[in-house]
């Protein structure tokens, strides 16, 4: 086990009957780090994901969260450890913002109780934490796609994880709202040491926020490394199966794909 690892993913295969969509994958993530996941569609992102939620059972290969199995975790005990926010579907769920938060505490919640002061507490630092406090008593349904999302990684975040895996979280959003996402994902993963694990087709958002990037093609990992090394020997266009032009944005100086 790598010093410092909070995931440790050895030799994961997953099948659909006949089909394979991941093959042997192995990859270790410390805590503390922005990871993207990127591939072209059909390369196995959201099945990875599933599999590190155990939403989904890999026929084979093991997952070790904090060097224990993660089919040894109680799914309670699992979601305090890590939070899952998956596609964003449009549907409108019939809560309040804050209502629904709060379900993101049922880990910590029973039943036969009501919430304690530590429960409103974590909503309300999780409505903060994604810019979201004076939203509170808004209906889920009245909220736009971008507003939405930040409420599903507010739940996420109440739950009290350090680690919160998210599919593809600015896919469908207009521009404001996907850089207003991308910035709560990198200031909880600078500021409160969130572990991000995020899969997204935007390039560009993974090369400016992530410490490492895994790229998956056909369920096989064909490149895990820094954002920098993914620009160089036409990793790219063998990815993508197509070339792209590479330039550096005038402001950043960072490199930018077009």
């Amino acid at each position: 086990m790598t010093m410092n690892a909070i995931i440790e993913v050895s030799d994961l295969s997953f099948n659909i009957g006949e089909s394979i969509i991941l093959r042997d994958i192995s990859f270790r993530i410390r805590q503390g780090e922005y990871i993207s996941v990127i591939g072209p569609n059909g390369s196995g992102k959201t099945t990875l994901l599933k599999c590190l939620d155990r939403i989904y059972t890999p026929q084979k290969g093991d997952i070790r969260i904090n060097a224990k199995s993660i089919n040894a975790y109680r799914q309670k005990a699992l979601a305090k450890i890590m939070g899952y926010v998956p596609q964003t579907t449009g549907q409108a769920y019939p809560f309040s913002v804050y209502e629904f938060v709060l379900m993101g505490r049922y880990p910590f919640l029973n039943p036969f109780t009501p919430p304690k002061r530590e429960d409103h507490e974590a909503v309300l630092d999780a409505l903060r934490l994604t810019d979201m406090e004076a939203f509170a008593h808004r209906i889920m349904g009245t909220l736009s796609g971008g507003e939405r999302q930040k409420i599903l990684i507010a739940a996420a975040l109440a739950q009290g994880s350090k680690i919160l895996i998210l599919d593809e979280p600015t896919t469908f959003l207009d521009p404001r709202h996907q850089d207003e996402v991308q910035e709560i994902l990198i200031r909880i993963n600078r500021e409160s040491g969130v572990t991000i694990i995020s899969s997204t087709h935007d390039i560009n958002s993974a090369l400016s926020a992530s410490d490492r990037i895994i790229a998956l093609k056909k369920g096989e990992i064909i490149f895990s490394g820094t954002p920098d090394k993914l620009i160089k020997n036409g990793l790219l266009k063998r990815i993508y199966d197509r070339s792209f032009v590479l330039m550096t944005h005038p402001h950043t100086n960072m490199p930018v794909v077009l």
